[in-house]
């Protein structure tokens, strides 16, 4: 493992009266999967915001590549592939012309990647976003985050809702091929079994805190399961609730 590619330190967040994050310190080295696990309104978003600097640090430090994502937010965002459950996407565009107009914000975009991407998700050029299935805006979202090679992919609940196949596009064959490639993927779910399958290394939130960091082999040495590790830690399952 080399330097870090995301580097947190006592980062503390307070929303009103609620502490969303709790003096959280998480470092990822570069070229592996790492999944952030915790039930919903743990903090991960609140995490994964700092990270791409849609959040300005209250207390502590974030560095992405060395650099602040809020006060380079270009040099940073560059670089990084970004899937959310929301997934955000212009209805009004058809797929092509989604996929061009993305293209123009990226130096690295690779036009005969998107277009194997866009084969390979059996998306037709012609559609607009807004007839597309929820699983088939899942993948756009996805042939839009990875199309530019970024060195690191930031994938917030993506597989939240969707069918069985979607989830094994994302969490299979794409997260493999990126680290195998050196690149670092931060995967966050509340759904265990999914992270368990592809993680290297498992980071545990629970109330804003950090409860257990550690490599995935070392953390099945001594539990079952991810999800037996969870329990364990936090007390309870991993269920759905309102993400803070």
């Amino acid at each position: 493992m080399s330097e870090s590619v995301i580097s947190v330190s006592e980062l503390t967040r307070r929303f009103g009266a609620t502490t969303a994050l709790d003096s959280v310190s998480v470092s990822l080295p570069r070229g592996a999967v790492y999944g952030l696990v915790g039930a919903n309104g743990a903090g991960k978003t609140t995490l994964i915001r700092h990270i791409l600097g849609l959040l300005r640090v209250e207390s502590g430090s974030v560095r992405v590549f060395g650099l602040d994502p809020v006060a380079d937010p270009v040099a940073v965002l560059s670089r990084i592939g970004y899937l959310s459950e929301e997934n955000d996407l212009p209805g009004w565009m058809r797929v092509d012309e989604l996929i061009r107009y993305t293209s123009a914000f990226y130096p690295k975009w690779d036009d005969a990647y998107a277009e194997e991407l866009r084969r390979a998700f059996a998306l037709d050029p012609a559609a607009k976003i807004k007839d597309l299935s929820r699983g088939q805006k899942a993948r756009m979202g996805l042939l839009i985050a990875l199309a530019h090679r970024p060195e690191l992919l930031v994938l917030d609940e993506p597989s939240s809702g969707l069918d069985p196949i979607v989830r094994r596009d994302i969490l299979g064959a794409v997260l493999r091929t990126i680290a195998d490639e050196g690149r670092t993927v931060l995967f966050s779910s509340h759904l265990l079994e999914e992270v368990e399958q592809v993680a290297d290394h498992v980071t545990m939130i629970s109330y804003g805190r950090i409860v257990l960091s550690a490599p995935l082999d070392t953390i099945k040495e001594s539990h079952r399961s991810l999800n037996e590790a969870f329990i364990a830690h936090v007390g309870s399952a991993a269920t759905p609730a309102a993400e803070t």
